[in-house]
């Protein structure tokens, strides 16, 4: 009964955090912050589940606690079933971590509280008993996390395609009825153990022979960074990861999958993989890993991205391995497990609070990579010699001056592209520094010396002009390697192209996606004469779309992200919202949640252009998204959308919309693009447009380049209840 009900308590546990990650999405727009942010709350509360089970034993005592606990079960019941607060709205002008924790706190705090508690806290009753195995109860904590495991591989491919988030909500309340029955018998079993146990018997139940010898304070602090940093790469992964695909808890479960496993694996009563082999492993991986990162590599995606997931497998598997090589008796457990939640926490903190706001790029994730290398890289015994510490210090420092004198040499050579450039600069430091891998200090240094050259290397998207980074990712400006175009960039994609020569008179030429010759401009082309009433854009990049206007027209862009709103009006970059004909406004905030505050039938024209990194957010795509859009048309008027993507055919999705609501869709592929208008700025996009009729798209029906969609697709209908991208991934 004490591992099923551990078990169940991680599968509850761990289902609530994608569960809930779902229900704040339409809020904040799927940002990876927002993930990370949660993970920070889940890691704080964690530790207070931890430091309740550890101290509550400790200062009340086994009967006592259990009347503690009872009371506490029955007072989550309470917070049943579980959701968003009504009226809570995300603040539009700051930065909304603090805004987010204190919404989780009143929303799932106490529950996720209690569930935290349950296995250190069933691990120490069952300690307490006069079980065969309670001596080392350690094997517990294996089916906690295979509960946890069981929850997150379960969420994104049965529970979110199949089941609302509504009828998610009450079964996990009913699934939360059953574990308080379960905890409810393990303290019946654990006081019955109590009360058979004889007063003068030398080991009584729940009593201990004799105290433990203290934990020393260096013990404790290893402890502590060993679970930090599995904590912190599991962050800057799932960063990592969203930026480059998208901002949603299907990609989000991964890391977090495997940072479990590892847990699973070392503290099994059986090891299936060598530590000492992974000891080996890991400067390997790390060597792959700091060349893909430096070269700044992002395709293909599914393969790197199984190179970034093994390599943080073999980092969490050897720091989580030397923590349970190193665990204590059973008497120190739950203190054990206090610092080991801790450290999580400090990962936490530093992924989610210090470094969005030190750093402008995700340095975390290197950073910690490095940090990985000091602390778990064993190095060979040998005399400590003077000799030995000068190269200590000069052979990482010969390694940053050869990455930086290839970076200068090997773009100069005649017949080398860009991706021969990559691995020629990277591969032959990355290759030397493996050689130093059998001295912590110099491969750590070394690592941290590569790193800290690559960031004079300008990579394809050109020399860096500004870089910042919000809540929402990290934005950059650059100008590329012939100096004709600055490019907006959030993760590894363009979200705007402006000459950087500028027009003299009249508004800019739009670029990039938005280019004349592209969808977008062959749809203004042709209903630029009709649309004269105000134009509804939600979000804005550079701001290129602001160049259709026409005099006396009111355009109103809605954005979420400050960063990018103050990029599009700086014009020393973009100056397409300053020289746009029309009346130009910007509102900062979610895009649906502000557009829903406008008056009905306002808009002539809504353009959804909105992305985090490379594809639309997906409360943009719903049913409800869809007839909040068609409330604030006018009669005659459409709905634009830009749906270009690397990954996820979404023309379904609008289509199955369009055709459930009885609407007319066109759709424009405009992914071929001949490398002559490559070069003059146009990127390949794919369009949709929406309308209420067939005159309503009249003008735009007449280019056989626009297809019409008749038929349904036959998959399900995304509500804001029910979605997943597995649907529509691999276009």
């Amino acid at each position: 009964v004490y591992t099923i009900t551990i078990f169940l308590s991680a599968f509850l546990l761990f289902v609530v955090q994608p569960m809930f990650a779902r229900m704040i999405v339409p809020l904040l727009g799927g940002s990876p912050s927002v993930w990370n942010t949660a993970m920070l709350f889940y890691q704080a509360t964690l530790l207070a589940g931890y430091a309740y089970a550890h101290f509550g034993t400790k200062w009340l005592g086994l009967r006592r606690q259990i009347v503690c606990h009872i009371v506490l079960l029955v007072l989550v019941f309470v917070a049943l079933p579980l959701g968003v607060p009504h009226g809570w709205s995300p603040p539009t002008e700051s930065n909304p971590v603090y805004w987010l924790l204190a919404l989780m706190c009143l929303s799932i705090g106490l529950p996720f509280f209690v569930l935290s508690s349950t296995s250190p806290l069933i691990q120490k009753w069952f300690a307490s008993t006069g079980h065969r195995s309670a001596s080392d109860p350690y094997f517990l904590y294996a089916a906690s996390n295979a509960g946890s495991l069981l929850a997150l591989g379960a969420y994104p491919f049965l529970i979110e395609p199949l089941v609302g988030l509504e009828r998610q909500s009450r079964i996990w309340s009913i699934g939360y009825a059953a574990l308080a029955a379960l905890i409810g018998a393990c303290a019946w079993l654990l006081w019955r153990s109590l009360n058979d146990s004889k007063p003068g018997s030398s080991a009584p139940i729940g009593e201990v022979k004799k105290p433990a010898a203290p934990i020393g304070w260096r013990r404790k602090a290893r402890w502590v960074a060993l679970a930090f940093v599995p904590s912190s790469l599991m962050l800057s992964l799932t960063t990592y990861l969203s930026s480059e695909v998208a901002s949603v808890p299907l990609l989000w479960v991964f890391p977090l999958t495997l940072y479990l496993l590892t847990f699973t694996l070392v503290f099994a009563r059986r090891r299936f993989i060598s530590h000492a082999f992974l000891l080996r492993l890991f400067p390997i991986g790390v060597v792959a890993l700091t060349q893909l990162l430096t070269m700044r590599a992002t395709n293909p995606f599914f393969l790197l991205a199984v190179v970034h997931l093994g390599m943080f497998f073999v980092a969490a598997m050897v720091c989580h391995g030397e923590i349970a090589n190193d665990r204590p008796e059973a008497e120190n457990l739950t203190e054990f497990y206090l610092w080991m939640s801790i450290g999580g926490v400090l990962g936490g903190v530093f992924n989610a609070l210090v470094a969005p706001l030190a750093f402008n790029s995700i340095a975390e994730y290197p950073l910690v990579l490095i940090a990985a290398c000091f602390l778990v890289v064993k190095t060979v015994s040998g005399e400590q010699n003077r000799y030995r510490r000068w190269l200590d210090a000069f052979l990482p420092v010969g390694l940053a001056a050869l990455t930086l004198a290839l970076i200068h040499l090997v773009p100069r050579l005649a017949g080398v592209t860009s991706q021969m450039a990559h691995a020629l600069i990277f591969a032959p430091p990355v290759v030397a520094c493996f050689f130093l891998s059998e001295r912590r200090i110099r491969f750590g240094a070394g690592i941290a010396c590569i790193f800290a050259a690559s960031g004079f290397y300008a990579g394809e998207t050109g020399k860096v002009l500004f870089s910042d980074r919000s809540f929402y990712g990290v934005h950059r400006v650059t100008i590329d390697e012939e100096g004709k175009f600055y490019l907006l960039i959030h993760g590894t994609t363009v979200h705007g192209m402006q000459h950087v020569e500028r027009e003299s008179n009249g508004p800019p030429m739009p670029l990039s996606y938005s280019h004349p010759r592209g969808p977008a401009g062959e749809f203004f082309a042709r209903f630029y004469d009709r649309i004269d009433g105000p134009v509804a854009a939600i979000g804005m990049g550079a701001g290129a779309l602001a160049s259709y206007g026409k005099p006396g027209q009111k355009w109103t862009f809605y954005e979420i992200d400050p960063v990018v709103a103050d990029l599009a009006e700086n014009s020393e970059y973009f100056d397409f919202l300053e020289k746009s004909l029309a009346d130009v406004e910007v509102k900062l905030g979610d895009g649906r949640l502000s557009l829903g505050r406008e008056s009905d039938g306002q808009f002539e024209l809504i353009i959804i252009d909105a992305f985090s990194s490379d594809v639309i957010p997906v409360h943009l795509l719903t049913r409800e998204a869809l007839a909040l859009y068609m409330r604030k048309l006018q009669s005659g008027g459409a709905i634009l959308f830009h749906i270009s993507n690397r990954h996820f055919d979404l023309k379904p999705i609008l289509a199955d919309l369009a055709l459930e609501a009885g609407l007319v869709c066109l759709y424009r592929d405009g992914t071929y693009v001949e490398k002559t208008v490559l070069d003059e700025g146009k990127d390949p996009s794919e369009w949709i447009v929406i309308a209420r009729s067939d005159a309503d798209v009249a003008p735009i029906a007449r280019n056989a380049s626009w297809n019409r969609y008749r038929e349904p697709s036959g998959g399900p209908i995304w509500t804001d209840d029910l979605s997943s991208l597995l649907d529509v991934l691999f276009p």
